[in-house]
């Protein structure tokens, strides 16, 4: 860092009571003018003046116990401290930063708050590395076929119980096989994909590779046929614009948030019908070669708009407009 940086660990869990309870007193011995939480979870005790980004509303609309590890008592407990936390951070911040507008919207709509004190800033994006050799990553992880790749966690809300339907519906009219390959790191969540496509009839389309680093991400982004993003709900869309620029085509659930991050850059299907996603993989499948280097080469050129430094001067705006940090 600067000099006139200064890093200092809190060794707290995130969402635990000790960082109710201890994050605040750290922050009053620093005795900072502004305070930037980079996510909901602000203490409720603290009383200095503070900036809060506010990435999704995911867990207001996904409920129930098929989104959590814990037991039901502990779980509504702890969705109780959810709600609490939450709303002291959008109601007591002094301005909130959102990832795209339909964060935005959604904020204003639940908390009845005032536009002005949400601040849209779209995050950046950075091109993963494509150094690695394609022949050894594809032996390593058993991708003999085109495929089709996800990559993120495996939550109910990234909605891949229709991805591997849609998968088998497509396998149903090929005499190739075409695969679903799916890079997420082991959870509870990813565990049970594995059953689940055993059960759907899919498991010699489905492949689970658990975590992939960037290094390797990267060439399995660009040597698929597309990466399938079939979420229900998300708060920006990093993942589509990162296999964008690694040299693939994203195929993307068409709700609010992905429209406005992908604009007509991406394909679109309808994320609740598995027909629809079919139709979608059917249609990258079909491209000529000519028409899909056009799409990536467009698609390109739009996901270059969004930079970190970019972001990073529209948040330091929000810095001085809260503390009047520097003049101007």
């Amino acid at each position: 860092f600067p000099s006139n940086w200064n890093k200092i660990l809190a060794d707290i869990p995130h969402y635990s009571f000790n960082e109710q309870r201890l994050l605040p007193k750290i922050i009053k011995d620093i005795n900072p003018d502004l305070t930037h939480f980079l996510h909901f979870n602000a203490p409720v005790t603290f009383r200095g003046e503070f900036v809060v980004t506010i990435h999704d509303l995911l867990m207001h609309k996904q409920k129930g116990l098929e989104a959590t590890t814990l037991s039901p008592i502990k779980y509504f407990v702890k969705r109780l401290g959810y709600k609490g936390i939450f709303a002291f951070a959008v109601k007591k911040s002094q301005m909130i930063i959102a990832p795209s507008n339909a964060v935005k919207g959604e904020i204003v709509g639940y908390y009845k708050i005032k536009e002005d004190k949400i601040v849209v800033t779209h995050e950046g994006v950075d091109a993963l590395p494509l150094t690695g050799d394609k022949k050894r990553i594809l032996a390593k992880f058993g991708i003999d076929s085109p495929y089709f790749i996800y990559a993120g966690n495996a939550y109910p809300h990234k909605n891949l119980k229709r991805a591997i339907s849609a998968t088998v519906k497509l396998n149903k009219k090929r005499k190739e096989p075409v695969l679903f390959v799916v890079a997420c790191a082991r959870s509870i969540f990813s565990q049970r994909l594995e059953p689940l496509a055993a059960e759907m009839g899919a498991t010699k389309f489905v492949k689970l590779l658990g975590f992939v680093p960037d290094y390797e991400l990267g060439v399995l982004y660009r040597n698929s046929v597309g990466f399938l993003f079939p979420s229900l709900s998300e708060g920006f869309g990093l993942p589509g614009l990162e296999a964008i620029l690694a040299g693939t085509v994203t195929l993307a659930s068409d709700i609010p948030v992905f429209k406005e991050t992908y604009e007509d850059s991406v394909i679109y299907f309808d994320p609740l019908n598995s027909s629809s996603i079919r139709k979608a993989m059917e249609e990258v499948l079909l491209l000529t070669p000519e028409a899909r280097a056009s799409l990536i080469k467009k698609a390109q050129k739009f996901a270059r708009r969004y930079s970190w430094d970019k972001m990073a001067r529209q948040t330091l705006k929000v810095y001085e407009s809260c503390a009047s940090l520097r003049s101007g």
